[in-house]
């Protein structure tokens, strides 16, 4: 039976409204600091990559070239969006924007090999900073965190998918 996200509300907050209240703080208090630090990484590789480059560079790392309209449908973001954020790695040589092989007048964005470096050098001071800031974790906690922060990003990308004015709640 579909829900509206008001009856979801309803049956999550009887008596839970303080640990959702402590997860709204704690969620935003998260985004900011991931906006101050960029999450990015330590030593001279720190801060040197925003956001946008690294998911979309990230992207066609995992799901190889593809042209910008699915790499914008695979991001959840616009077409536009998607080529105003590719231009600047185009220009770098971080992508490669080369002719479809069955339509030439397609476009498909590629990793260039110099774009595999930048990411494979931000990738591993990723992971210094990760292992840092959870040094104290046990391998079980980190295991957690990681499918909870995963299946949370996952309920929000299904949420962002639910068309405005949509009385019914994405299925879980």
């Amino acid at each position: 039976m579909p829900t509206t996200p008001e009856m979801s509300m309803d049956m999550t907050t009887v008596g839970d409204s303080g640990l959702l209240d402590t997860l709204q703080h704690e969620v935003a208090v998260f985004a900011r600091r991931a906006e101050q630090t960029r999450l990015g990484g330590v030593g001279q590789v720190r801060n040197s990559m925003d956001r946008a480059a690294y998911l979309l560079l990230n992207r066609l790392d995992k799901e190889g070239p593809m042209g910008v309209k699915a790499l914008a449908a695979s991001m959840g973001i616009d077409s536009s969006t998607v080529t105003r954020q590719v231009a600047p790695l185009v220009d770098t040589g971080l992508v490669k924007r080369t002719s479809h092989p069955e339509d030439g007048r397609a476009v498909v964005l590629q990793l260039s090999p110099r774009g595999l470096s930048r990411l494979e050098e931000v990738r591993s001071s990723r992971r210094q900073l990760m292992a840092e800031l959870t040094q104290d974790w046990e391998p079980a906690e980190r295991e957690t965190f990681c499918a909870l922060l995963t299946r949370f990003n996952s309920a929000l990308s299904a949420r962002m998918a639910v068309p405005p004015g949509s009385d019914t709640a994405p299925a879980s």
